[in-house]
C-alpha cells in the first residue's frame, strides 16, 4: 500500500512542477529535501514519536523548510504529514525525482560487471546506453558482483539485460535438467 500512496503524493508534486514549468527547481528541492530526511534520521523519529502531536509536526515541518525551499514544496511537505504520510515521504520524493529526470530525458541506470570497469569502458558503456535508449543524458551507478563470473548486468527502471556469464551458465542448466535420457 505504501508504494501506492508514495507514487500517487509522488506524481501530484510532479503534476504541480509540470503545470508551473517549475520541474527544475521543484527537482533540486526535491534532491535536496531527501539529502536533508537522509543525513537526519532523527527527523523521521521525531515524525513518528507517538507524544508528538500531529499540529506539532506539522508547525516544525513548516518551521524546517519554510523559507529554504519553495512554497509549492513546504506545501507538499505540510500536507504529506497533516496527512499521517511523513513515514512515506522519502519515497515520495524519490518517486518525483524519478518521473522529474524521465521527463526531462535523464536515464537511471545501474551497471553490474564482475570486476570495477576502467574510465574507458564506462565511457563505451554509456555511449552505448545513450544510443540505443534515446536519453539524452544518463546518471550511472557501477557496481561489481565477483558472482557473475563474466559479463554484464544493466537495469534502467523496470529493464534488465543481462548478459551474464552466471545467468548464462544457470540457463544451460535449467535446459540440461529437463533432457531425458
Amino acid at each position: 500500500m505504501a508504494g501506492i500512496v508514495s507514487s500517487t503524493y509522488g506524481h501530484a508534486l510532479f503534476e504541480i512542477a509540470v503545470e508551473e514549468g517549475t520541474v527544475d527547481r521543484l527537482l533540486a528541492e526535491a534532491q535536496t529535501v531527501l539529502s536533508v530526511l537522509a543525513d537526519n534520521p532523527d527527523v523521521l523519529k521525531l515524525y513518528e514519536h507517538p507524544k508528538v502531536t500531529p499540529e506539532e509536526k506539522q508547525e516544525f515541518t513548516e518551521q524546517c523548510f519554510r523559507g529554504r525551499v519553495s512554497d509549492d514544496m513546504t506545501g507538499f511537505l505540510v500536507l504529506a504529514v497533516r496527512n499521517g504520510r511523513q513515514k512515506e515521504l522519502p519515497d515520495m520524493l524519490r518517486d518525483m525525482i524519478r518521473e522529474a529526470k524521465e521527463y526531462k530525458g535523464i536515464g537511471i541506470a545501474t551497471v553490474t560487471t564482475p570486476i570495477a570497469l576502467s574510465a574507458q569502458q564506462r565511457s563505451r558503456v554509456e555511449e552505448r546506453l545513450l544510443a540505443t535508449t534515446g536519453y539524452r543524458s544518463l546518471e550511472v551507478a557501477y557496481e561489481v558482483n565477483p558472482k557473475l563470473i563474466g559479463g554484464i548486468v544493466i537495469r534502467i527502471g523496470d529493464r534488465v539485460l543481462d548478459a551474464s556469464v552466471r545467468t548464462q551458465l544457470d540457463g544451460m542448466q535449467k535446459e540440461l535438467l529437463q533432457v531425458q535420457i
